[in-house]
């Protein structure tokens, strides 16, 4: 039986997900998740499920300013998409379902979680860290050796991509923090409890990253698969 990968749908180079994925094994199966027509019961067969980039998150989802003018902020939001993929999220947690999640990804994940998001980095932060036109930026980040991250990557530090104006402020309760820009930005997360669920997040871009044999994208992807394949027979928890 093919692995069941799930990827939520995006606004943005939505295709490079899926042929990240596909390029450890043509045989997986990929479900696109999408806010547009809001696929649930699909989560529930799916043997892991990665949570894609995009557009901001709704400041209303993580903070009492519900304003939407900040520098940066994109013209227009996709509250849907935010209600979706915390429901997503809600039915992975619920099923211990392995969970990747990339740029927004990560920050879906923290806000799901209870944590807060920087609304932008500021001037000299999006200088390292936003995408200019087409071109990721690009730069260090440095890991934690006390971590489950350390030992996938097996790396203290190492060279991203990057194409982000928002990072994580307050870090929620359940997760920890894993791997820091020079800045001291959160690049990457796991749960604290990683030995009962995978469930693990970069501020990157491994799916597009130049250099594809990287252990900061194929380790992190292979850690990922091999957690959906172990959870291929998980039982099913409804609502």
């Amino acid at each position: 039986m093919a692995l069941k990968i799930g990827i939520t749908q995006t606004e943005t180079n939505a295709h490079n997900y899926g042929k990240w994925i596909l390029e450890s094994n043509k045989d997986i199966e990929i479900i696109i998740l999408s806010f547009e027509n809001p696929n649930y019961e699909d989560v529930r067969v799916c043997d892991g499920v990665l949570f894609t980039g995009g557009v901001d998150i709704h400041p209303s989802r993580y903070s009492f300013d519900v304003s939407s003018d900040y520098p940066n902020a994109p013209l227009k939001f996709l509250p849907e998409r935010d209600t979706f993929e915390l429901a997503v999220l809600e039915i992975c947690v619920q099923s211990k379902i392995p969970v990747l999640g990339i740029c927004r990804g990560l920050q879906l994940i923290n806000v799901f979680f209870g944590g807060t998001l920087m609304l932008d980095i500021g001037e000299s932060g999006c200088w390292a860290h936003k995408k200019e036109l087409n071109t990721d930026k690009i730069h260090k980040v440095k890991i934690l050796e006390d971590s489950d991250f350390f030992k996938i990557v097996n790396l203290d530090s190492g060279v991203t991509n990057s194409a982000h104006h928002q990072v994580i402020d307050l870090l929620a309760n359940d997760l920890k923090a894993v791997a820091f820009s020079e800045e001291k930005f959160i690049e990457a997360i796991e749960h604290k409890n990683t030995k009962e669920w995978f469930i693990m997040a970069v501020q990157w871009h491994p799916e597009r990253m130049p250099d594809q044999t990287s252990p900061l994208t194929r380790n992190i992807k292979e850690a990922f698969l091999k957690a959906s394949k172990q959870n291929s027979n998980h039982v099913i928890v409804n609502n």
